[in-house]
């Protein structure tokens, strides 16, 4: 099952500041909802261990995330694909634009993800409307997490 998600956050810290957080896997980990570990294995990639419920499925998902920098500070992309055992997989990736207003930043992302296995069984709409939710709970805290 594939979906889309995009949104913008306007976050009140200058582009460079913001850029480096995104890059700070201390902040990440703080950030991603149910994220138990988050270990940077090379200069552009992490492995994590992140564990969500979606409605009746809990799962605990390992995976890994490779980061695209070739566009900073402006922006950059990420890919990843983790497996959350019998509960299925995901994989996925996101592009960021990160644009300089003033002394804010306007964050914006598009992301795409595909989903398997007893998880992509529970219905899009379940699984979209959990996806937005931790979205936005990842972006807020990311938010004040920069803004601290």
């Amino acid at each position: 099952m594939a979906m889309e998600l995009k949104d913008e956050v306007r976050i009140a810290a200058p582009r460079d500041v913001v850029y480096a957080k995104l890059n700070d896997p201390a902040v990440l980990k703080a950030c991603i909802p149910g994220c138990e570990e988050l270990t940077q294995t090379s200069d552009n990639e992490m492995e994590a261990k992140v564990v969500l419920k979606i409605g009746p499925v809990k799962a605990k998902f390992g995976g890994k995330v490779k980061l695209d920098r070739s566009k900073a500070p402006g922006g950059f992309s990420l890919a990843g694909e983790g497996s959350g055992g019998i509960a299925g997989f995901a994989k996925g990736g996101a592009d960021v634009e990160l644009v300089e207003d003033g002394n804010e930043t306007v964050l914006r992302y598009l992301a795409k993800a595909d989903v398997g296995g007893k998880i992509a069984q529970l219905g899009s709409r379940l699984i979209v409307s959990t996806s937005q939710k931790l979205a936005k709970a990842f972006f807020e805290k990311f938010a004040a997490q920069v803004e601290a």
